[in-house]
């Protein structure tokens, strides 16, 4: 969860999902190695953090998911988080448009042990949603913003009474309190929101988070 800062960040963040980490997490060889690798592979640094990894490993969990949707890989940390949450037997379809990211993603998985229960697969996010077939227990969008509305049509179609949904970068540093913003993402941010309210088959929230990835938020959603 990260988006460009207009604001300087209040160090204590950072500082405290360190604290969080270090006494609810713990090490983690494969996850570290996973970031290293991309980091040297040129990825940007925009994972979610550890603390929100476990959020959505624990939300996979709670859900009993055993086949999971995930709209934007990058170089596949979060995938690792989602892929352990359904165990031996369950499965995860991650979406990435860049090849490079698929394949750094794909070295990963298979370093972190969890390759054999994860397809990543290639090209514009919503051409590939078009070609699945649901339902999906758990589906976590972390993709272009401006196709925010589009991934949630198409989960929607993926989707069985009780799938949970979950969107990254919905705060966006407040900005999406800007009604008159240019900035694509966050029209398409804002659109997402109206576009969840006006849908009747949703109970939804949305969470703010401060942190090691600054000011943003998730969204959080059930199927009815």
């Amino acid at each position: 969860m990260m988006v460009e800062r207009t604001e300087e960040s209040d160090p204590r963040w950072a500082a405290v999902d360190d604290y969080i980490a270090d006494r609810l997490l713990g090490a983690d060889a494969a996850l570290d190695a996973t970031l290293a690798a991309n980091a040297a592979a040129g990825l940007a640094a925009i994972d979610v953090s550890p603390a929100q990894g476990k959020m959505l490993h624990l939300f996979a969990r709670m859900a009993g998911a055993r086949r999971v949707l995930e709209v934007g890989t990058l170089g596949g940390y979060s995938t690792i988080w989602l892929a352990r949450a359904v165990g031996e037997g369950g499965s995860v379809v991650s979406l990435e448009l860049d090849p490079h990211h698929e394949a750094v993603a794909r070295a990963n998985l298979d370093r972190a042990g969890v390759g054999d229960r994860v397809e990543v697969i290639v090209g514009p996010a919503a051409e590939t949603m078009a070609t699945l077939d649901g339902p999906f227990d758990l589906v976590f969008i972390d993709a272009d913003k401006e196709g925010n509305v589009a991934y949630l049509r198409a989960a929607m179609r993926l989707s069985r009474p009780g799938t949970t949904i979950v969107v990254d970068n919905v705060v966006r540093e407040g900005l999406i309190l800007d009604a008159a913003s240019t900035d694509p993402r966050v029209i398409g941010t804002r659109a997402l929101f109206d576009a969840v309210a006006a849908e009747p088959r949703l109970s939804a929230t949305a969470v703010q988070t401060v942190g090691s990835k600054k000011w943003d938020g998730f969204l959080l959603a059930i199927v009815d």
